[in-house]
């Protein structure tokens, strides 16, 4: 047996916040945030509706998706820069909402590459037969930590929340490669300062631009495949000229990038599981295909993993 994705949910705020609203806020334009970004829009979430909230939705749906009952998970890890609080963790939260009553449970610190780090911790337990079923929830209530009269960064963040639930698939489905990696160095040139969020988007678009594309590659060459196997990429949905670089290192034709950075933004952690859910839902992965998930983050982080798609 071999390990992969049972079942996947996910939640979106109902509050669109589009690049014209944004207009009416900041100093920017719709022209000058799509050209630069490929962002049109970003969902919000209100201010009755907390982190564990999303989390929680995403994660029931997860559930019911995986057909597992909450008693029969046995970790939950959340990836979140934005915690409801700093403790209890949000997979403390959610475990005892979902009625997770056996589950260990903890927070992942890995910025917007911790959905792949949640991924990667998990196939470690599952593979050494410590846990059977895990729930990996990626959840960012940006909105909270966004400082909307900059507009370098106003302009980037949505929030939401993906989650799968992990546990054994057949072999030759599931995680083929995976890579872990982080640069303490870049740590200034993104960060939380003090109640917002800091980006040196310069220095960062370079990091990623390479990153990205050298994580893509590498998972794909562990896992025994070629370029051309490849059936769906899924960046992180930060910029599309940074997840245009990606496919193209790739070779990977237009059509095989999925791409929901218009619709949600920059939502993190819950960008990944986000895109990979419509991605499903709409076709573009379907059962046997060979997907590659990038992802990268402030730490500065990054994360990749080769999967085939199924149970």
């Amino acid at each position: 047996m071999a390990t992969g994705i049972l079942g996947i949910g996910r939640y979106v705020p109902d509050k669109v916040l589009t690049n014209l609203d944004l207009e009416k806020m900041v100093d920017t334009s719709d022209e000058w945030i799509r050209t630069r970004t490929g962002i049109q829009e970003r969902r919000i979430a209100d201010e009755k509706t907390n982190t564990s909230d999303m989390a929680y939705y995403a994660s029931k749906e997860a559930l019911e998706n995986a057909g597992v009952r909450p008693e029969d998970i046995d970790l939950i890890l959340v990836a979140t820069v934005t915690p409801d609080m700093p403790f209890p963790s949000v997979a403390c939260l959610i475990q005892d909402r979902l009625g997770a009553k056996n589950a260990a449970a903890m927070d992942l610190g890995a910025a917007c590459a911790g959905f792949m780090y949640g991924m990667i911790c998990a196939k470690q337990f599952i593979d050494n037969n410590a846990y059977k079923n895990i729930l990996v929830v990626g959840v960012e209530k940006l909105s909270k930590i966004t400082n909307w009269q900059d507009r370098n960064t106003a302009v980037l963040f949505g929030d939401g929340a993906g989650a799968v639930v992990m546990g054994q698939v057949s072999d030759g489905k599931g995680i083929l490669s995976f890579e872990l990696g982080a640069n303490g160095a870049g740590a200034k040139d993104l960060y939380q300062d003090g109640r917002y969020i800091f980006m040196n988007g310069r220095e960062v678009f370079k990091f990623a631009v390479r990153q990205m594309g050298e994580s893509a590659v590498n998972v794909v060459e562990k896992a025994g495949l070629k370029k051309e196997d490849i059936d769906a990429l899924i960046p992180h949905q930060a910029n599309i000229r940074i997840m245009e670089a990606s496919r193209e290192r790739l070779g990977l034709p237009e059509e095989k990038l999925i791409k929901t950075v218009h619709k949600y933004g920059n939502t993190s952690s819950s960008s990944i599981p986000l895109a990979l859910y419509d991605a499903v839902a709409e076709g573009k992965v379907k059962d046997g295909d060979i997907v590659v998930l990038v992802g990268f983050g402030g730490g500065l982080t990054w994360g990749a993993v080769a999967l085939r798609w199924g149970k």
